[in-house]
């Protein structure tokens, strides 16, 4: 009879500490030859205090005519970044150095390539509107997306 009683209790302990309650602190991203990226939004949980974008390249052109990359900023900072990252060239990842609007970013990749960034949440304020793009000079128009803190 003990059993039929701590049933219910037991399942339900079991079922709040499931992976489904858990927040999701990272995502992957791919961004192909096609200039696009396969995701247009991205939630980070406000519960994370790190969050990880892991960005996959499965086209097959190399990172010097197709190469991409994951940059996270304010969504009114996107076209000031792009713009000011063009001069500063692959080598730097298209992105002029010390940029503070920058809040994360992964290096430019090529086909086949993968790259991670993992980046402090408290950066990130909630209603705030934030955007990711690729900054390859032409890209950003296209490579866009946005993301949002949630609960």
């Amino acid at each position: 009879m003990k059993i039929l009683h701590t049933t219910p209790a037991l399942l339900l302990a079991a079922t709040l500490a499931s992976p489904a309650f858990a927040a999701t602190c990272n995502v992957e991203i791919a961004g192909n030859d096609a200039m696009k990226f396969d995701k247009t939004s991205i939630d980070v949980p406000q519960s994370c205090k790190q969050f990880t974008v892991k960005l996959t390249h499965p086209g097959k052109l190399p990172k010097s005519s197709m190469g991409h990359n994951w940059v996270l900023s304010k969504a009114s900072d996107v076209q000031g970044i792009a713009a000011d990252g063009i001069p500063a060239g692959l080598e730097k990842n298209y992105l002029k150095p010390g940029d503070t609007r920058v809040i994360a970013h992964t290096k430019v990749i090529g086909g086949g390539e993968t790259d991670s960034v993992t980046f402090d949440t408290s950066k990130l304020k909630a209603g705030e509107n934030y955007a990711f793009f690729c900054s390859f000079p032409g890209h950003a128009a296209l490579m866009k997306g946005t993301v949002a803190v949630t609960k």
